[in-house]
């Protein structure tokens, strides 16, 4: 390549960075502390999002996960991991003027959920907010735990060429673990059904 005065061009591949609110970040203490128990629905709710790479695209998938149930309650995917991601997954699942002064919401310390819109929407329903340590992955486990489900199950084993791939197959996949994936801790039921159980 000197000799014919050839050059190689490498493109830097970059990934989105995270948008938060501009705002110094609110950081709450960790309620949760690694009990990953919970006796009812709506007591205990870990969120966190995770990203998948399709070509040269990412694709962000933000999830709450009730840990009575086990059961993914809402979720949310968009090109863009910023704030309103999160948003837009609590507002499918948190009513309008509904208090849950017992349930905690625990999440990592992104910037997303520092986010004093964050804190305001879950002020508002009286949620109390709780985060893992900086740095920490464990403090989280039980949420990073079904994102590993998810990647190696419904994503990695397939060549997805497309983000619509992506999505349906992520869209399956929840489906199939809130309908269909019997937990030993839930006496061998789904999480749909050892809710329905719980509430009869």
């Amino acid at each position: 390549m000197q000799e014919m005065n050839l050059k190689s061009i490498i493109r830097r591949k970059t990934k989105a960075k995270p948008q938060g609110d501009g705002l110094p970040p609110l950081v709450a203490e960790n309620l949760l502390n690694r009990d990953f128990s919970a006796a009812a629905p709506k007591q205990k709710w870990v969120t966190d999002i995770t990203q998948y790479a399709v070509g040269e695209t990412w694709l962000y998938l933000s999830a709450i996960k009730d840990l009575c149930t086990k059961e993914i309650v809402s979720y949310q995917m968009s090109l863009r991991n910023n704030t309103q991601l999160v948003l837009d997954t609590f507002e499918q699942v948190l009513k309008k003027g509904e208090d849950v002064p017992d349930l905690i919401v625990h999440s990592d310390q992104g910037c997303q959920y520092t986010s004093h819109a964050y804190h305001n929407m879950l002020n508002q329903v009286s949620a109390k907010i709780s985060m893992s340590r900086r740095g920490n992955c464990y403090d989280n486990a039980a949420m990073e735990s079904f994102f590993s489900h998810l990647k190696a199950e419904a994503l990695y084993p397939y060549s997805i060429g497309s983000l619509e791939d992506a999505q349906e197959r992520i869209h399956a996949f929840i489906h199939y673990y809130n309908h269909e994936r019997i937990q030993l801790k839930l006496n061998k039921l789904a999480p749909i059904d050892y809710r329905n159980q719980l509430t009869a």
